[in-house]
């Protein structure tokens, strides 16, 4: 079964004029081509030949025919990404997503009137009435509520869409809803930023805390070793103490002040570093 808007591995099936027709020989029981599609010759590579397999990523064009494209686009079916709106019309607005073919967000699946210009979060689903491709900023109705796969501790990739006043909600492993609390964030996080997380709190009510960091001792070595390597290359020493603001902290080395103070700790025990009075100093 060929699926629109994601990437399938098809047979090249006869070549002619315009490109290469393709199938899917694994769901072919009859002699019907109707619904083979078009690779245009712009996109066939040099050595394509009959009977060949290939990857392509299938969409539908102007007309809404099926078509297929050996480039890969920004975002796929049933995916979030961060998008430019590079048109705005009585239709919706329109995304670059890396096609010819812009992507459509209708007005209806606007969560506010988007901008020519600005970037977007959006989910990308295939429109069952009129079998096209469209985007929504209504990001929230397409996370998942069941977060019975994840657990206290997991690595997880984020992809942030929004700032309120508690700190950033952010897409979990292009899935679930989380929350990274602002007080915990210790760089500059805006919508669309693609970002590395780790499970901290899994609610009764299925909200997911996440953090930035990785908690207690886990996150002490890795930072620790960032201390090493700026301290390398600040001549062996970093003007920065157990007193320092937690701004010159973070500014130095991008970490919160909590977390400069364990990897110290850990750093002075194991006597790679001494303490003295306006810095640390590399032993």
């Amino acid at each position: 079964m060929i699926d629109i808007g994601r990437i399938n591995t098809l047979t090249a099936l006869r070549e002619t004029s315009v490109g290469f027709f393709l199938g899917d020989l694994s769901d072919r029981r009859t002699q019907d081509f109707s619904n083979d599609i078009l690779l245009p010759n712009k996109y066939v590579p040099d050595t394509l030949a009959v009977d060949d397999d290939i990857d392509v990523f299938v969409y539908t064009d102007s007309e809404d025919r099926p078509i297929a494209t050996t480039l890969t686009p920004a975002i796929q079916r049933d995916e979030f990404a961060a998008l430019q709106v590079v048109a705005v019309s009585s239709a919706g607005a329109f995304l670059d997503w890396g096609l010819e073919k812009d992507l459509l967000v209708p007005h209806r699946e606007q969560a506010r009137p988007m901008e020519k210009g600005q970037w977007y979060v959006v989910f990308m689903y295939l429109d069952r009435r009129t079998n096209r491709l469209v985007a929504s900023t209504k990001v929230t109705r397409f996370l998942d509520p069941d977060v019975s796969d994840l657990r206290v501790g997991d690595e997880v990739q984020l992809l942030a869409y929004e700032n309120t006043d508690l700190g950033v909600n952010v897409i979990i492993n292009n899935r679930y809803k989380g929350l990274v609390y602002a007080n915990e964030i210790f760089r500059t996080v805006r919508p669309g930023d693609p970002l590395i997380g780790y499970i901290k709190t899994i609610r009764d009510d299925s909200l997911i805390d996440v953090s930035l960091q990785k908690t207690g001792f886990d996150n002490v070595e890795p930072n620790a070793r960032r201390i090493l390597a700026t301290l390398k290359a600040e001549n062996g020493f970093l003007p920065l103490t157990d007193n320092s603001p937690p701004d010159a902290i973070y500014s130095a080395l991008e970490m919160s002040k909590k977390t400069f103070k364990k990897a110290i700790g850990t750093l002075y025990r194991e006597r790679k570093i001494v303490l003295e009075e306006g810095g640390i100093r590399l032993v």
